[in-house]
């Protein structure tokens, strides 16, 4: 079985130990591995993600602002097709952003209680999980 490769652009702790904490109850229910990378600023997106001359990944959670005072909307979707993009700002209107760009999959995170956005972000991975590997 080959493994999902997720790509998770994120920066704050508690969601990135939400997303871990779905990934881990989606890999056992369904029988699949998951291979995370996990990039917190911006400029990592630039100096490493834009540089590659194609995607990898079978999932990205793409999240807007970071730490560094960038975006991770800096992502370039030439190269990274929006079918596989999770919008998971806290920020309605960056996730708008991103639905005029055509990603069809966002969740709008609140930090003060992160259970309905585990359980949207849950259901969009499953749904992602189902397509054929590519």
């Amino acid at each position: 079985m080959k493994a999902r490769r997720v790509l998770i652009l994120e920066d704050d702790l508690a969601t990135l130990q939400a997303i871990l904490g779905i990934l881990e109850k989606v890999a056992g229910d369904v029988g699949v591995d998951f291979v995370p990378t996990v990039l917190s600023e911006y400029t990592q997106v630039l100096d490493y993600l834009n540089m590659a001359d194609q995607n990898i990944y079978d999932i990205i959670l793409l999240d807007r602002d970071c730490h560094a005072g960038g975006s991770f909307h800096c992502l370039d979707f030439a190269i990274y097709p929006i079918d596989k993009v999770i919008g998971i700002s806290s920020v309605p209107e960056y996730n708008k952003q991103l639905t005029e760009l055509g990603v069809t999959r966002v969740i709008t995170k609140n930090y003060e209680d992160l259970s309905e956005f585990v359980k949207v972000v849950e259901r969009y991975i499953r749904e992602l999980t189902k397509r054929p590997l590519q």
